[in-house]
């Protein structure tokens, strides 16, 4: 190597060395996520044996504690202990969330299925690991965590949003819940559904930027949503390609009118301009 592509490498390590950094290994944490999410829903037969069950458990309580460290988390055992402690209360939440899939859903035939094939309860069971780390205070890892269920499934859930119980993803490809958004509970979203602010500016980060939505809402594909003072009331339908930047009522049905044209073909004669 030349004495100017020494140099150039040299000032390439020292500007990085200006940020502090944070060691997370992505993929390891992905394989933790997929591995914690085999264990919380016993979908192997290591779950047979309690003995091993138990012994999981710790290897991905032990696994964690080296992640927050990585991403310099104060106390992060305590942090992972607690975690592991309040489990049965998420568990709950996402049971929850699995039966509304169930029970809604006329395509899933058990839950087993919802498990093993549905990225919608993939990417909520993700979300509600990630907030509780984002409550906490935990830098990055709620990220890397979100982004991976992102990747995986096309659903982007924000690790800072609220979400309540009973949450149900139909499909799911194309959804996007910004961080501030607020969803209550038996809500239920399709796909392509963005809850977005209305302008993206620095200056706003500390602020609410993204909808209300309240209790037995239900959204249908490809509505937009925007406004951190937007409300949408409960009971209320959200019908397709809506785009909303204004609150609505309890029990409001809110639709896109268009018009759809279904001719014979051999009866049309005029010359159709099918260019976008």
């Amino acid at each position: 190597m030349s004495t100017k592509e020494t140099s150039d490498l040299e000032k390439l390590f020292q500007v990085n060395l200006l940020e502090a950094r944070s060691f997370l290994n992505k993929k390891e944490v992905e394989l933790w996520m997929e591995q914690f999410f085999t264990w919380l829903f016993c979908t192997q037969q290591e779950c047979i044996d309690f003995q091993v069950f138990q012994q999981r458990k710790t290897d991905l309580e032990n696994r964690l504690v080296d992640f927050l460290k990585g991403v310099n988390t104060k106390n992060a055992s305590e942090v992972s202990t607690s975690f592991f402690s309040e489990l049965v209360v998420i568990h709950q939440v996402l049971l929850s969330d699995l039966e509304a899939i169930v029970a809604f859903d006329p395509a899933a035939k058990s839950r087993s299925e919802v498990l093993l094939a549905y990225p919608g309860f993939f990417t909520i069971t993700v979300y509600r690991i990630a907030h509780y780390l984002w409550e906490k205070g935990v830098a990055i890892l709620p990220r890397v965590l979100s982004e991976y269920a992102h990747s995986k499934t096309g659903i982007d859930i924000h690790p800072g949003a609220t979400i309540g119980k009973q949450f149900f993803i139909d499909h799911g490809t194309g959804i996007v819940i910004g961080e501030t958004a607020i969803i209550g509970d038996n809500v239920k979203i399709y796909q392509g559904v963005t809850l977005g602010a209305l302008s993206v500016s620095k200056d706003k980060a500390e602020i609410k930027r993204h909808p209300t939505i309240e209790d037995n809402v239900i959204i249908y594909a490809n509505a937009t949503i925007l406004g951190g003072k937007t409300v949408v009331g409960k009971d209320s339908v959200i019908g397709g390609n809506v785009w909303l930047t204004d609150s609505v009522s309890s029990q409001t049905l809110v639709f896109h009118k268009g018009e759809v044209v279904v001719r014979d073909k051999i009866e049309v004669n005029t010359i159709i301009d099918f260019s976008i």
